[in-house]
């Protein structure tokens, strides 16, 4: 009778979830270990009705399937690449060492090793995922990963994966870490020919688990504070890169198990420094590693980093995605504001940045605060945090941090005039332009006070010896000015204001030209903001007295609705 029409006598429950119907003689035969369990067994209870239990087998169900084929077509079976470390695993955990059994085949196929081709030997350390702790217990992976570096070795200089920062100093980008760079991958750097010779395995490496990459580190000598190779540093970058794209795209690997990858990368990283990696390369580094796990003191080690070279960033550098965990749908701001705000923190506390640098970095801040000023979840606190962060000489103007303030503004329609006013405290209205300042002026979305303010602080920048105005709280019929070259009048009763300037000894009729218009312009702008503001507090006293005489109920209909500015 044929193998496979024996009767199935036998249950066996693996890994407590999978039960398999075979034939015990058949199945004895083979497996040393379960020869000795089903003899155990049948001592202590009927085996034929309960069946028997084996937990911890290599690779669950489909490692016990492998091993009962083998058993059932034992001539006939073929081992191959793809199965030969499943087999050699679940061989050993069955005590399957007989003259000709499954252990000797295996082993004797394992010595022919030195015959495979590369991609062989990947697929051997591949299949070993699913059984990784049986696979490193019997030292299968470690043989595997032995011949691995050889055949890097016939390829390129081994030497290079454990060389010292001076070994190979040149500056490297993120190009520099793929033969194929994404759409995503700036290129600031150009490839070099050694470079490229270097970097042939990359691709081919990232098919295999973390755990065996980790494993493939340690070998070299290099995990963690011990990394000071710049090629396996651009060799796990490239690592995480597409891993990340992978678990993107469907698999579900604990991003965890990439953290102790990711540390010894970043220390690789910082001991390289300025030589190995430029700044848009360190801000490509930092999001292909966020939310990897860093310790704070390797995270640490690479914002300063990226800090003292700020002046050489982008404003695409700067947009890095804000991370989402534990935050609801509507809480997180689109972009790390934050991350921004220490980044710059560090720049500023850097003793040795000149003054060009320092207005370089003031003129990315502003741009990137006109990004940032659309986001609906952005509060003041973060938007002053990122417009503070740098002293007033890193500008020359601040006509960008107005523009982000007035989108601010637009994008957060409900904020109270004590919010605005706090938002506003961020320009320094001096070193506006004049046509900045007028449109504040005339801007809805700022309040009157900052608008008086600012003007006054450009009257002063302009003419500051021929012209200082004011207003007296306690004297309504008249605005006072502190130089006689000036004179205005007023008339109260029809809130109407005429400003004008007496003829100097020696001017010409039209003299002063473009000059004498830009002052009267300006100066009729700083008076109607004041007339604005007075005409706002005369109201608000005229309705506290209707309040009073309770004629709330039945307005005048000649009552003059609040000025836009009020």
């Amino acid at each position: 009778m044929p193998a496979n029409s024996q009767v199935c006598d036998l249950q066996i429950h693996v890994n407590g979830h999978h039960t398999f119907f075979v034939n015990e003689e058949i199945i004895s035969k083979f497996g040393g270990k379960l020869r000795t369990i089903i003899e155990k067994e049948k001592r202590i209870t009927q085996i034929r009705s309960s069946g028997i239990e084996i937990n911890g087998f290599p690779g669950g169900p489909d490692g016990f399937e492998l091993v009962s084929r083998f058993c059932y077509n034992s001539s006939s079976f073929r081992i191959t690449v793809s199965n030969v470390s499943h087999l050699h695993c679940c061989a050993m955990f069955l005590g399957m060492s007989d003259d000709g059994n499954l252990l000797q085949q295996t082993e004797t196929f394992l010595r022919g090793m030195f015959y495979w081709s590369w991609s062989d030997i990947l697929t051997a350390l591949k299949s070993c995922e699913p059984f990784i702790s049986h696979a490193n217990s019997c030292g299968l992976v470690e043989r595997l990963m032995s011949f691995l570096m050889a055949k890097i070795a016939q390829n390129s200089d081994l030497t290079l994966l454990m060389a010292s920062p001076s070994a190979n100093s040149v500056r490297s980008s993120p190009s520099n870490s793929s033969s194929s760079p994404g759409p995503d991958t700036p290129t600031t750097s150009t490839n070099s020919t050694p470079n490229k010779a270097m970097c042939w395995w990359f691709d081919d490496m990232t098919i295999l688990p973390p755990n065996i990459i980790g494993k493939f580190v340690k070998t070299l000598g290099a995990y963690g504070r011990h990394n000071n190779s710049l090629v396996l540093t651009r060799f796990l970058l490239h690592y995480l890169k597409s891993r990340g794209t992978s678990s993107r795209s469907g698999k579900t690997t604990p991003s965890s198990e990439y953290g102790g990858l990711a540390e010894t990368a970043v220390h690789g990283v910082i001991v390289m420094g300025k030589k190995g990696f430029s700044c848009r390369s360190l801000f490509w580094v930092l999001r292909i590693v966020s939310g990897l796990g860093l310790s704070r003191e390797c995270g640490g080690g690479l914002e300063r980093l990226i800090g003292g070279m700020l002046d050489e960033a982008k404003l695409d550098d700067l947009l890095v995605c804000a991370k989402r965990a534990n935050s609801g749908p509507t809480s997180y701001t689109v972009y790390d504001v934050n991350l921004v705000v220490r980044l710059v923190r560090l720049f500023v506390h850097d003793n040795k940045v000149s003054v060009d640098k320092m207005k370089k970095v003031g003129r990315l801040i502003d741009n990137y605060l006109g990004e940032i000023a659309p986001d609906h979840n952005l509060k003041i606190s973060k938007f002053l945090a990122v417009a503070e962060s740098l002293p007033d000489f890193a500008r020359d103007t601040f006509d960008g941090v107005y523009r982000a303030v007035d989108i601010f503004l637009e994008s957060h329609p409900n904020l109270p005039l004590e919010e605005r006013s706090r938002l506003c405290r961020c320009i320094n209205y001096e070193k506006l332009s004049l046509e900045a300042c007028k449109d504040l002026a005339k801007n809805p979305r700022i309040p009157p006070r900052i608008a008086v303010e600012a003007l006054a602080s450009q009257k002063l920048n302009i003419f500051p010896e021929e012209f200082h105005c004011y207003y007296d709280d306690n004297d309504d019929d008249h605005y006072h000015y502190n130089n006689t070259s000036y004179s205005c009048t007023k008339k109260t009763h029809e809130h109407q204001m005429v400003v004008y300037k007496p003829q100097r000894e020696g001017d010409e009729e039209g003299g002063g030209g473009g000059r004498d218009i830009m002052k009267l312009d300006l100066q009729k702008m700083q008076w109607r903001v004041v007339e604005l503001e007075k005409l706002c507090r005369e109201m608000k006293g005229q309705m506290s007295s209707m309040v009073k005489d309770n004629v709330l109920a039945d307005p005048p209909q000649t009552f003059r609705s609040l000025s836009r500015l009020c």
